[in-house]
């Protein structure tokens, strides 16, 4: 039946994430540390305006860029967490979480063969959709010796006459690295002197432990040229709602708001009801939860530095990357031993790019009980792999 499909879609591999956890669902008592959704559960008063709209009946469709009072809120969030001036009437709109404006936007910026470049490690979702939209991916293997941050050098080794988009996946999924606005102001010119756009992934901003996020659309000649995406699901523990927005120049929204017209409608109703609460009313809730996760981030670190296991310092997110080279396995090879002889769940680096060989990522978006009874079975782990080489 093959020859009957897209051979676009047919050549696309599979989640290594979710590839990976369809073991994972077939075992008892396995730890999972890889699945990256906060533990927490959603704030009680976003959860109370949720069910307060479905018990007014508030269950229509909504304009297709989203509610206004939300759309409102989203610029009013950016104008003072970033200082930039969205107007909420033509450069805002309201989508099916991050991953809905990354496809969308990627969709409305290239032509056939345009060249999308994405730094890697990141996001599993940048180059499947950069493939759907008939552009082509040029990765920029991001290393660990320079924190996994984007270098000028290797950006400008990458642009050619056809590229149309960077993404900049920062703060970064999976190694947790960030960029700092004195990186950003490298990238930026390149960007404006090359004359291309960006695409800045920003669904991690609020989880920045070393110092305020800084949006690349901040700089000066950036708003123009960015697309900068967000949501509710990490920040605010709104996974399930499903919910994220896209700010950009309004030609381009005017051109994602069609696809998004065309495909979605509109994002869920109830959950932009509770995401205008979530944006008046959730600092506390944010700044409680980051407490949270910094404090599992520094005992991770803790625990691989006594298990002599290279981990560079993450400042954003809720991933560690640790090393795991010295044992000679594959990531996918050393992370099915773990799960299997300790029943610990942990990604392969390999989920997120050819760069992430030789290392996992492990989620801190979990109890720091979990955390605890999880780095007790990697350390036995780790001292018999020792022991036997």
């Amino acid at each position: 039946m093959t020859k009957e499909l897209s051979n676009k879609v047919f050549s696309i591999k599979p989640s290594g994430i979710r590839k990976f956890f369809d073991l994972v669902s077939e075992m008892k008592d396995v730890i999972s540390l890889g699945v990256g959704e906060p533990d927490f559960d959603t704030p009680w008063h976003i959860r109370d305006e949720g069910i307060f709209a479905l018990e007014k009946g508030k269950t229509f469709y909504t304009s297709n860029s989203g509610l206004k009072e939300l759309r409102q809120e989203i610029a009013n969030y950016i104008k003072r967490t970033q200082g930039i001036d969205y107007n909420p009437d033509d450069e805002v709109i309201v989508t099916v979480g991050g991953s809905e404006a990354i496809d969308i936007g990627i969709r409305a910026l290239v032509n056939d063969g345009d060249e999308v470049i994405i730094p890697q490690p990141s996001y599993v979702s940048y180059e499947p959709c950069a493939i759907l939209a008939n552009a082509k991916p040029v990765i920029i293997n991001l290393k660990a010796e320079n924190e996994f941050r984007l270098k000028p050098e290797e950006l400008l080794n990458a642009i050619t006459d056809r590229t149309k988009i960077l993404i900049l996946p920062f703060p970064n999924n999976p190694t947790g690295s960030i960029m700092d606005k004195a990186d950003l102001e490298a990238i930026a010119k390149i960007i404006i002197e090359k004359d291309i756009y960006v695409m800045s992934d920003e669904i991690y901003s609020e989880l920045s432990y070393k110092e305020k996020h800084v949006s690349i659309a901040a700089l000066a000649g950036m708003k123009e040229r960015t697309i900068l995406i967000n949501g509710f699901s990490k920040a605010y523990a709104m996974t399930g709602w499903r919910l994220g927005y896209a700010c950009a120049p309004k030609e381009i929204i005017k051109q994602m708001t069609k696809i998004h017209q065309f495909a979605i409608m509109c994002a869920p109703t109830t959950s932009q009801y509770a995401a205008v609460e979530a944006l008046k009313n959730g600092d506390d809730d944010v700044a409680m939860m980051r407490q949270e996760y910094n404090q599992r981030r520094r005992f991770l670190l803790n625990a691989f530095k006594e298990m002599n296991i290279p981990c560079f310092e993450p400042y954003g997110a809720f991933y560690v990357f640790p090393c795991i080279k010295e044992f000679g396995m594959t990531s996918e090879e050393f992370a099915t031993r773990l799960l299997q002889e300790e029943k610990v769940a942990a990604v392969p680096g390999t989920a997120f790019g050819d760069s992430g060989e030789g290392h996992l990522r492990i989620s801190y978006a979990y109890s720091l009980d979990n955390l605890k009874k999880a780095m007790e079975r990697l350390k036995r782990f780790v001292e018999r792999l020792r022991e036997q080489a």
